[in-house]
């Protein structure tokens, strides 16, 4: 199938949906926006990578009576029905975690009803005074110290809390990462075999410290965790995306959050590679490392994936994506920071290529 009907055929998807549920909710009392960001840009190409994760679509709308801004999340299909369901019994069980000693303060559900063979959530929108990335670094440094802490503050430590946890949050040792990193690489391989040298490196390292893995796992950590994941509001930190909670490695979500930096606020990232190293154990420091290495083959394996969905201005954008997060690999690798003039280099790029409606959409996400 080509770009254009992958598309065609997600617009087409879109619309149905928002034809079919616009009547349900304007009896519920919710009113669609005119414009929908979430739905614009390249997400026609990131459903078509995942679509294991099952179609669910996000909606602006508001409160008729209120006026007041709503988020709407909708599916008909079973598994983006399980994964609105799931969000919903993890915010549940996380609240309830007696070993959870700090939790996430979360948006208030309005809506979550079944409409037939679909299911609709409503939830409050969280206005923020600016976008995280806008903030000055410092304040970042706070907000993100916190959460992780946050995280941090649920370990599970017992076969009681093993028992409590199973059957909603997914959990991840040593083996899972790298049977999953296996997969990364063989996926970026098929697409430039000069990556192989650098990414055996990368295996080696993650085979020969994996009991470094698993001696700092079995923590609450947030796979997603980036700034269109939370919002900040009156100091508070809100969690947007609970689909993304699982039990691993105490710095799986550190890492994900200080790759995204690399390239959005390379003085954060650098401020907490310090912090760790002035204010944690060497296995400590080597377990953040081991991560973002994992978190990064992970990040170059989608785009290459993506390749096959697109073409034109995104297909070579796609392509920079995955020599530029290549090259954030092997810094992250040699304990060096990440050239200037490879990510101005690169941002330069991408500003060129991103299309409006990709423009539109990161300001949504934001």
């Amino acid at each position: 199938m080509n770009t254009n009907d992958t598309k065609a055929r997600w617009n087409d998807y879109v619309q149905s949906e928002i034809d079919a549920v616009q009547p349900l909710l304007e009896t519920a009392g919710y009113t669609l926006d005119d414009e929908q960001p979430h739905v614009m840009g390249e997400r026609y190409v990131i459903r078509a990578v995942t679509t294991a994760s099952g179609d669910k679509v996000v909606l602006l709308g508001t409160d008729s009576a209120t006026g007041e801004r709503v988020v709407i999340k909708v599916s008909a299909d079973e598994e983006g029905k399980k994964e609105l369901e799931h969000e919903r019994r993890s915010k549940e069980l996380l609240l309830k975690l007696h070993f959870a000693y700090d939790v996430f303060v979360t948006p208030r559900e309005l809506f979550f009803r079944q409409f037939g063979k679909r299911l609709v959530a409503v939830y409050e929108y969280i206005e923020q005074e600016k976008q995280f990335v806008d903030r000055p670094t410092s304040e970042q440094f706070t907000y993100a110290l916190c959460a992780f802490k946050a995280q941090e503050g649920a370990h599970a430590t017992t076969h009681r809390h093993t028992k409590l946890i199973r059957n909603v949050f997914e959990t991840r040792n040593a083996s899972g990462y790298l049977a999953e990193y296996k997969q990364f690489k063989e996926t970026i391989v098929t697409f430039d075999l000069q990556a192989e040298p650098l990414l055996e490196e990368v295996y080696a390292l993650l085979l020969d410290k994996r009991e470094i893995i698993d001696r700092y796992g079995s923590f609450l950590t947030h796979t997603d965790f980036v700034p269109h994941n939370f919002r900040i509001k009156d100091g508070v930190i809100y969690l947007l995306d609970y689909s993304s909670l699982r039990f691993g490695n105490k710095y799986e979500g550190w890492a994900r959050f200080m790759n995204f930096m690399t390239l959005y606020n390379p003085e954060l990232e650098q401020a907490l590679t310090q912090y760790v190293a002035d204010n944690r154990s060497s296995g400590e420091q080597c377990s953040l490392k081991l991560m973002r290495l994992y978190r990064l083959s992970e990040i170059v394996a989608f785009y290459v994936g993506t390749l096959e969905k697109a073409s034109g201005s995104l297909k070579d954008l796609n392509t920079a994506r995955v020599y530029f997060w290549l090259d954030v690999l092997r810094a992250v690798l040699d304990d060096t920071p990440l050239s200037d003039k490879v990510r101005e280099r690169y941002i330069e790029l991408r500003d060129s290529l991103r299309s409006e409606d990709e423009k539109k959409r990161q300001q949504g996400l934001h």
